[in-house]
C-alpha cells in the first residue's frame, strides 16, 4: 500500500492521534467514511451515465 509498512503506519497513526486527539478522532473516520461512500456512489453513477450515453 504505497510502499509503507508497519513501522511507517504506526507513526502516521501516532501523528494523526496527537493533532486530533482521542475524542475527535471517532467523528473524523466517521466522516472519512462517509466521503468514500459518496466518492464510490459518485464513482459507479458516472459509469452508468458513460453506459447510458454510448447506447444513444
Amino acid at each position: 500500500m504505497f510502499g509503507l509498512g508497519a513501522p511507517e503506519l504506526i507513526v502516521i497513526l501516532v501523528i494523526v492521534l496527537v493533532i486530533f486527539g482521542g475524542s475527535k478522532l471517532p467523528k473524523l473516520a466517521r466522516s472519512m467514511g462517509q466521503a468514500q461512500k459518496e466518492f464510490k456512489t459518485g464513482l459507479s453513477e458516472g459509469a452508468k451515465d458513460d453506459g447510458d450515453s454510448e447506447k444513444a
